[in-house]
């Protein structure tokens, strides 16, 4: 069993955690979601400084609430790929820091295979192999987990990611950021049936559709006039709350069809869900009621742990340490890295 210091920055949380294989000591996470409502994303530049005046206060943070010593944590992880490359240095760089000073194996983990591993904190007997949903701001995913890193990607976004299509009719509909929780929210207010928004599919050069990948360009379109509709034809408000609950309700449908698909095509009864768009109330009904009905078992992450947090990366990290995996303290951080390359971290 080991005990791993990992710190997690490849976005816009500050977080550093201590966790033995899956028992969480202690889970600090700064957001800077505040700072960057203003600009309604993220801010690379902004991101990266605010990590910098972060970072030691989280670290003494979670070293105090673990009540860990250091003789007793046995290696130092943090986040090297895929994420915005300011931030990133900053996580790495203090956790190299830690390694050395400390005479400690440092490991460097892939964001993606992170949110994989959230679901093991929640379950720890969870075992390969499973279908994994991965949705976030960032990333709409579908892997295949064969073992600890090993992973085949069976589907992904064309064009933007689920969350970023959240945040995007989020602005459309005057919502405040971030939008996936602003939309669930009101969504819940809202008639699901309201208007029939298309659900997007990807053209296969032979004919049909692909059945893994997603596209939400298409319905964020769709949305998009349709509020152009709305003003153009009355002058009442806009029904925000029915908007949101049929997009969120098409989103969560199509999501819904390609997991249970990957699930059945390749022969697993487990499905896990990773990444901040886990946290959907209409995604993870969905979800739900689809499993039960196909005799399959589905894990959600508890809700703190589905948006980006370091006990998920301490997690990964304490599996690849049990395998006997390090990494070195000249590995760079990569803004993109595919889920499938996560062994080139590691020596």
């Amino acid at each position: 069993m080991a005990t791993i210091l990992a710190i997690e920055t490849s976005c816009d949380e500050t977080a550093v955690a201590i966790v033995k294989d899956c028992e969480v000591y202690s889970s600090i996470v700064a957001s800077q979601i505040d700072v960057h409502r203003a600009y309604g994303g993220v801010v690379p530049e902004i991101a990266s400084r605010q990590h910098l005046e972060m970072i030691n206060i989280c670290l003494e943070q979670a070293i105090e609430d673990a009540k860990i010593q250091w003789p007793q944590i046995d290696a130092i992880a943090a986040t090297v790929a895929p994420g915005l490359v300011g931030s990133l240095m900053v996580g790495v760089t203090a956790a190299k820091t830690l390694a050395i000073f400390h005479d400690k194996p440092f490991l460097g983990v892939h964001h993606l295979e992170g949110h994989i591993y959230a679901s093991y904190l929640n379950e720890p007997q969870l075992k390969p192999p499973f279908v994994c949903l991965l949705v976030s701001g960032g990333h709409t995913s579908l892997i295949y987990v064969k073992d600890c890193g090993s992973y085949e990607m069976l589907g992904s976004t064309r064009d933007d990611a689920a969350g970023e299509a959240f945040d995007k009719v989020a602005r459309l509909l005057s919502l405040s950021y971030p939008g996936g929780p602003a939309i669930d929210r009101i969504a819940q207010m809202g008639n699901t049936e309201a208007f029939p928004f298309p659900e997007g599919k990807v053209s296969l050069p032979e004919g049909g559709y692909h059945p893994y990948d997603s596209s939400f360009s298409g319905l964020k379109t769709a949305v998009l006039r349709q509020v152009q509709k709305l003003q153009s034809e009355t002058k009442q408000p806009l029904p925000i709350s029915d908007l949101a609950a049929s997009f969120q309700t098409t989103v969560a449908k199509s999501l819904t069809k390609r997991t249970i698909a990957c699930a059945l095509d390749y022969g697993v009864k487990t499905i896990a869900v990773g990444g901040g768009v886990a946290a959907n109330s209409a995604l993870r009904q969905h979800l739900t009621a689809a499993t039960a009905m196909h005799d399959l078992e589905v894990h959600f992450p508890p809700l703190k742990l589905c948006t980006d947090n370091a006990a998920m990366i301490a997690c990964a990290a304490a599996d690849h340490f049990n395998r006997g995996h390090r990494s070195s303290l000249s590995l760079a951080v990569q803004s993109r890295l595919p889920i499938t390359e996560v062994m080139s971290l590691y020596l």
